[in-house]
């Protein structure tokens, strides 16, 4: 009995709990937890949508209070998140997947398999893990669906994670009411062994969809099959499932918040100098900012007494420390998040391959993890695929192996003068494979094979005719 099993025994002899009472326990759970805010978090700020910076200024009390009105509140947002997210992802997987198998592979590694496994690559850096469901459509073609990580809830079997025993899925559903106004509610998919069971939550109540019936994962030929696994393959940037935002949100809203300031004193004109005020007979200093600010000049009263004026105390903002601490935090936020800086000195003037390599060096430890994890889980899809090559009568896929192409930048001198020294040293196919204009190298070597043959046989013909 697996884990889930024993523990759903445990739950249902103790408390009773039916099937329905577990999923929506836990959906309720998982819809409300850190977990998920998280993950969620992570997504909105991939889109640009950070937490707010704030011009902290004090009230009448002393209190810090958000300034407002007249005083410049500027809500600056440079999102370094998002590039170290497509930085990674693209490094990794923008470029196509090879895959060296015994037959035809191209119905499921396919450009449309690449663009979802780029896709897969964001979710695991948003959510730490990405999902795929593999399933046979209404047509009986084999088919695969993302889920977003935020929409599914995994059980596992191991603490590793490197097996599933059943999981939920959800998505918000909305749906016109007869007085025409918008309902949204969940639609909630239990996923176990034996099929799949359909549920809707709405108010606080979870029941059975009324719209689908509970049913096995395939109908074919008018028979009913289940995967031999709960049908989900799962891929992970690293082991250890840690959210990369919260490797670098600290540095990410500190940066919001220094350029926001930056923003905020140089467009505060009046608040350059400090102004001493003697004999103003204004209502308030309120009033007092607000002319100066207007008119650039104020009227004020003397008094025998009294002599009234204004006097300036000059204050400097000096560009330069924000621009220093500004660049710092950008340096932290690439370096603690292992991207690149695209603006490094080493890629000026024609860099050699070694400081290249030198400066995605942190990039290139996070893939290694990355392709270590994706290959485990590219190994698991085979395995739904060849369940259906088994049901549709055709052979499985052996021996398959998968390359990942990175996408890392080449000093293209350097590396074909390398080539042309390797000549008669090691086989021109490695030659071939290793020259960065070569896009196939089967496909390369068959067309220097037809030039040289080309070239033998004019040499040939020359020979005969004189």
């Amino acid at each position: 009995m697996s884990l889930t099993e024993q523990w759903n025994s445990i739950v249902r002899n103790n408390a009773g709990l039916t099937e329905i009472e577990f999923v929506r326990a836990e959906f309720e759970s998982f819809l409300y937890s850190q977990k998920r805010s998280i993950i969620i978090q992570s997504r909105k700020y991939y889109e640009g949508k950070h937490n707010t910076p704030k011009h902290l200024i004090p009230d009448e009390n002393g209190n810090a209070t958000d300034a407002t009105g007249t005083i410049p509140n500027h809500k600056i947002i440079n999102n370094l998140f998002d590039d170290l997210v497509d930085q990674k992802t693209n490094y990794l997987l923008s470029k196509p997947l090879d895959v060296k198998c015994n037959e035809d592979v191209s119905e499921y590694f396919n450009k449309s398999f690449q663009r979802k496994l780029k896709n897969l690559g964001k979710d695991a850096y948003i959510g730490t893990i990405a999902y795929l469901h593999p399933y046979i459509d209404e047509h009986g073609n084999f088919k695969l669906k993302r889920m977003k990580p935020e929409y599914v809830i995994p059980f596992w079997h191991d603490e590793e994670h490197e097996s599933l025993d059943a999981f939920i899925y959800f998505y918000e559903f909305t749906e016109y009411t007869n007085t025409n106004t918008k309902e949204r509610y969940y639609k909630v998919e239990y996923y176990k062994p034996e099929g799949v069971t359909y549920y809707v939550y709405r108010n606080n109540s979870l029941y059975l969809d009324p719209q689908k019936q509970p049913m096995p994962y395939i109908s074919m030929n008018n028979r009913y099959y289940n995967w031999q696994n709960v049908p989900l393959v799962w891929f992970r940037c690293s082991s250890e499932e840690v959210p990369l935002l919260s490797k670098v949100k600290p540095l990410q809203d500190a940066l919001n918040q220094m350029l926001s300031n930056f923003a905020n004193v140089m467009s505060q004109d009046v608040h350059n100098t400090i102004l001493v005020i003697k004999g103003y007979d204004g209502e308030n200093l309120a009033k007092f900012r607000s002319e100066l600010a207007k008119y650039g000049a104020l009227k004020i009263t003397s008094s025998p007494e009294f002599e009234a004026g204004v006097e300036a105390l000059n204050i400097e903002v000096n560009a330069e420390n924000y621009e220093i601490i500004i660049k710092l935090l950008e340096r932290a936020i690439i370096t603690n998040g292992r991207g690149f800086d695209a603006k490094d000195d080493r890629m000026s003037n024609n860099p050699n391959q070694m400081n290249i390599n030198s400066m995605y060096s942190d990039i290139d430890l996070d893939a290694n993890e990355m392709e270590t994890e994706f290959q485990a889980s590219l190994e698991h899809l085979l395995t739904f695929i060849n369940a259906y090559n088994s049901l549709t009568n055709r052979p499985p896929l052996k021996d398959v192996t998968f390359i990942f192409n990175r996408d890392l930048p080449l000093n293209q001198s350097e590396i074909i003068e390398a080539c042309k020294n390797s000549s008669g040293i090691i086989s021109d196919e490695t030659i071939i494979a290793n020259h960065p204009w070569t896009l196939d190298t089967q496909e390369e070597l068959s067309r220097v094979k037809k030039e040289r043959n080309e070239v033998l046989n004019n040499d040939v013909l020359g020979r005969t005719l004189s």
